[in-house]
Order: structure tokens, then C-alpha cells, then sequence
């Protein structure tokens, strides 16, 4: 009778050993993915605001039908939030690069998630996110 009452209680422990360490990485890849949908909600809220000051005249302080120049102290946006790293690169007349990097390392490789599209006067490219 001990032995068997020995071998539940060891079977037991090896059971919440294996719960806790299965919580502790879905609790991971929670943080993950809430860090990738708050940088692509960033994202689409400065390309919003870019596009409004494309069109914005430019004696009101807008654009005037280009994103020549533009930049994120344009639209009131500082460049690091609580989400990550704000970033507009290749600016043309038509279009630019915004890119939003995370802090939350997606797949373990030593690099933050990070979310990158073309934002256009009137659209978006599809958003590549990555690990």
C-alpha cells in the first residue's frame, strides 16, 4: 500500500511540473502576439495620420498631395512607444516605408516582432510581420 501511495504522489508531482512549464509558454506566446497586434494597431493608426497630412494644404500644415519631407514630428508621433519602435524610411512623393518593431522576441532567435508595409496617399500594401 506505501508504494502505491508513493507512486501517485510522484506521479502528481511530475504532473503539475508539466502544467507549469506548458503555462509558462503559453503565457509566452501571449505577450507575443499581443505585442505583434499593438504594433500593427500603431502602424495603421501613423499611416491614418500620414495620409490625412498628405492631403492637408500645405499653408495648414499638411502635405499639400505629397509625402515628400515627411517625417513622424509631421504628425505629432514620437518614435518609440510602450508597443516598440517607430520608423519611416523611403519617402517619396507618393509613398513611404513605415516599419514598427516590437519588443517581444516572436521566435526566440534574439530579434523583436516587427511589422513593415508601403503606405500609399489612399492605401496600404498588405503588412509583412515577422518573428
Amino acid at each position: 500500500m506505501g508504494t502505491q501511495q508513493l507512486m501517485l504522489i510522484v506521479l502528481g508531482v511530475i504532473i503539475v511540473g508539466i502544467a507549469i512549464v506548458v503555462g509558462i509558454q503559453m503565457f509566452g506566446q501571449s505577450a507575443v502576439e499581443a505585442n505583434k497586434n499593438a504594433i500593427l494597431q500603431d502602424a495603421l493608426n501613423v499611416a491614418a495620420k500620414a495620409q490625412q497630412w498628405y492631403r492637408k494644404p500645405t499653408v495648414l500644415g499638411g502635405g499639400g498631395r505629397s509625402f515628400s519631407g515627411f517625417d513622424l514630428t509631421d504628425i505629432n508621433v514620437d518614435s518609440t512607444t510602450e508597443n516598440g519602435t517607430i520608423r519611416v524610411s523611403n519617402v517619396t512623393s507618393s509613398s513611404f516605408v513605415l516599419t514598427v518593431v516590437g519588443k517581444e522576441d516572436g521566435d526566440g532567435d534574439g530579434t523583436p516582432v516587427k511589422v513593415e508595409f508601403t503606405v500609399y496617399a489612399d492605401s496600404t500594401s498588405s503588412p509583412t510581420i515577422t518573428d
